[in-house]
């Protein structure tokens, strides 16, 4: 393979021990974030100080820094947005910035950023009409999503324009839900994905019926070998390795596994010692998942421990609490007992080194009475090597010093507040949009909606067709877009003129966007005045806002924007939608959470939809939404099961909450 066409590996750093362990592997890139508007808040995460002698050093070493600013951001971040990306740009100078929300895209070029701009798998880039959009834009790589398969892969990377690249993951966690549609921690209590916040409420137990189990935990994903036929891929240019919350251990052993499979694979030898790397790097059991289309593996198995870490044996009872490990264990291993989840665990330190099959005594705190078959993992593994190469690339790190950051006051980079349109309808004509999944029995009130597939507008006809507001899906993946955009072309056929765009890029898949009447949809996680902009910039005649808003964020947005705005007033917002299902669950009949929620999960075309056992309502807010500014309000109808008993619950979401 020539050297140009050879894909970046790039590394995760949550915290200066991490950033190094990359380093020193001989990883070409590394993506972390700042203390705030990063996807993984939970990571230790850096300073600009720190970042910026980080990335000094990175330099000398060849080493790409990309800052991960890919955090969902409301309108009152904006001028703190503005701020710190002219920091970036002056003290750190990264190679790229890694978003996922157009607004930051648009102040980031506001404030003269130098660097590139990726496009995160949080923002939905997940068919080829898509990579024309996102490039308009001003991206210069698009981040793909990890349940793509690489003949999934090969298409969009066979239509990826000139000037744009492709970046996969080849390692790390699963997510259950796509990336980027899941609000199940947000509606768990306040604390959202899309801000990386996440809680990571799928990798609980659920109970349905009198079974209990992890329904909805992943394995990690795992390409290993597969990587050789990843690199022939020429427009795929960088390979990700998952994990800000990892380990220097994981990073180190990851980065140097894969380096060796890229550039070493042929060599039967090396390839061994590359997978035994990956076996040392303590991350949960892995999968192939989707990459082979052939012969997909679910990463979804209700006997396996998927705990974070490497599983190595339960806790036994006898004269002492203990238990025998699978594996050697090292002095200063890091165990944590049970899951993280559970109330009762635990972290233990390994004070002497143990082989395999050895029995340790287990030494739980006071109160603490860790049940017989409890798992235990190794969470992570502070090896001397290892630790030594850090501790000399801290050594060359204390050369660099910090630059001095002084505050800024005030915003940086020129900053517009359109003003809102003339022709808004008067105050006592709101429009009521009902959506429905298939034709509703009887006459409805307001304005019909309907999902728009092939077979809808087949059997659609005539002026209700024409009055439909036609909603595109919130995940498209490459092989579905042919089918859509056909569905899209015959619908504009027969006189269709109101769409609404769940993914901001399918606006990609219209020739004249400018005739019709295009909104962005809910599923566009709209919150600042930016990505309103941008959408405006883009074609959009209106958008529905995110529903995932606290009331001092939706009351906002309609002064600083001529466009219209809608709002999801009430119906069945899901918690995820996921490409995969658990074949131990019973799809359309209840499951509890720990706390006693009730939830279903039910397939909706080609993904499975999660939904919370009650409704959004934000019908005793209206008529403060109204008298706010928004005009277009949308009821989200989707069959339920006779099975299912929805409760009767407030179902305000975050209005009267601090959005984490």
């Amino acid at each position: 393979m020539s050297k140009k066409n050879k894909p970046l590996i790039l590394a995760p750093a949550g915290d200066e021990n991490t950033f190094l362990a990359a380093v020193a592997a001989g990883a070409d890139a590394v993506y972390c974030g700042l203390k705030i508007f990063s996807a993984r808040m939970e990571a230790g995460n850096f300073s600009m100080e720190a970042l910026s002698r980080l990335n000094a050093l990175a330099r000398t070493k060849g080493v790409k820094v990309h800052v991960a600013f890919n955090s969902l951001v409301k309108h009152a971040e904006e001028d703190k947005v503005r701020r710190l990306l002219t920091k970036l740009n002056k003290y750190v100078h990264p190679h790229a910035l890694i978003i996922q929300d157009p607004g930051v895209a648009a102040m980031a070029k506001q404030i003269g950023f130098k660097g590139e701009l990726h496009l995160s798998t949080l923002a939905n880039c997940t068919f080829p009409g898509g990579l024309e959009a996102a490039k308009k834009m001003g991206i210069s790589k698009v981040v793909l999503p990890r349940e793509l398969s690489i003949d999934e892969i090969k298409t969009m990377a066979k239509n990826t324009p000139e000037d744009l690249d492709l970046e996969t993951f080849i390692h790390g966690a699963l997510c259950y839900g796509v990336s980027g549609r899941c609000y199940w921690s947000s509606w768990f209590g306040g604390r959202s994905s899309l801000r990386g916040r996440c809680v990571q409420p799928c990798r609980r137990m659920y109970r349905q019926g009198n079974n209990r189990q992890r329904y909805f935990s992943c394995f990690d994903l795992s390409a290993d070998v597969l990587v050789k036929v990843l690199k022939e891929i020429p427009r795929v240019t960088t390979w990700k390795i998952e994990g800000r919350k990892k380990s220097p251990h994981y990073v180190f052993y990851t980065v140097k596994a894969y380096k060796m499979l890229r550039d070493h694979g042929h060599d039967p030898q090396k390839k061994k010692i590359a997978l035994s790397f990956l076996e040392y790097a303590m991350g949960r059991p892995a999968t192939h998942y989707n990459l082979l289309s052939q012969r997909p593996q679910s990463p979804l198995q209700k006997d396996t421990e998927t705990g974070s870490g490497l599983f190595i044996g339960r806790v036994k009872k006898g004269e002492n609490i203990h238990f025998i490990t699978r594996e050697p264990l090292l002095q200063g291993d890091l165990l944590r007992i049970g899951y993280e989840d559970d109330r009762g665990h635990f972290i233990q330190r390994v004070t002497r080194s143990m082989p395999k099959k050895g029995k340790l005594v287990l030494k739980p705190g006071k109160g603490i009475k860790p049940g017989k078959g409890t798992p235990v993992f190794i969470v992570d593994r502070r090896e001397p090597e290892v630790n030594a190469l850090i501790r000399d690339l801290s050594t060359t790190l204390e050369k660099f010093s910090s630059p001095d950051i002084s505050p800024m006051i005030g915003d940086a980079g020129e900053k517009s507040t359109p003003q809102r349109k003339k022709n808004q309808p008067p105050p006592d004509r709101p429009r009521e949009i009902f959506l429905f999944r298939s034709p509703p029995k009887g006459r409805t009130q307001g304005t019909p909606a309907r999902w728009l597939t092939l077979q809808a507008v087949k059997n659609e006809t005539g002026k209700k067709l024409k009055q439909t507001w036609w909603f595109l899906p919130p995940v498209l993946w490459p092989e579905e877009e042919t089918e859509l955009k056909q569905a899209i072309e015959i619908a504009q056929q027969r006189h269709a003129r109101h769409f609404v765009l769940n993914i901001p890029w399918q606006i990609a898949l219209f020739d004249t966007p400018a005739k019709l009447n295009v909104w962005a949809g809910p599923f566009c996680n709209i919150a600042n005045g930016s990505h309103l902009a941008w959408l405006e910039k883009m074609g959009f005649s209106g958008a529905v806002v995110s529903p995932e808003l606290t009331r001092e964020d939706f009351l906002c947005l309609p002064a600083v924007t001529s466009l219209s705005l809608g709002v999801v007033i009430e119906g069945n917002w899901p918690l995820a939608i996921s490409r995969i299902i658990s074949p131990d669950i019973s799809p359309d009949s209840p499951f509890l959470s720990p706390m006693g929620e009730s939830s279903w999960i039910s397939r909706r075309e080609n993904n499975h939809w999660v939904f919370p056992g009650w409704r959004l309502n934000l019908t005793p807010v209206k008529e403060t939404l109204y008298q706010a500014g928004y005009r277009h309000f949308f009821t989200m109808e989707e069959p339920v099961n006779k099975e299912i008993s929805l409760k009767k619950r407030q179902g305000l979401w975050n209005w009267d909450l601090t959005l984490l």
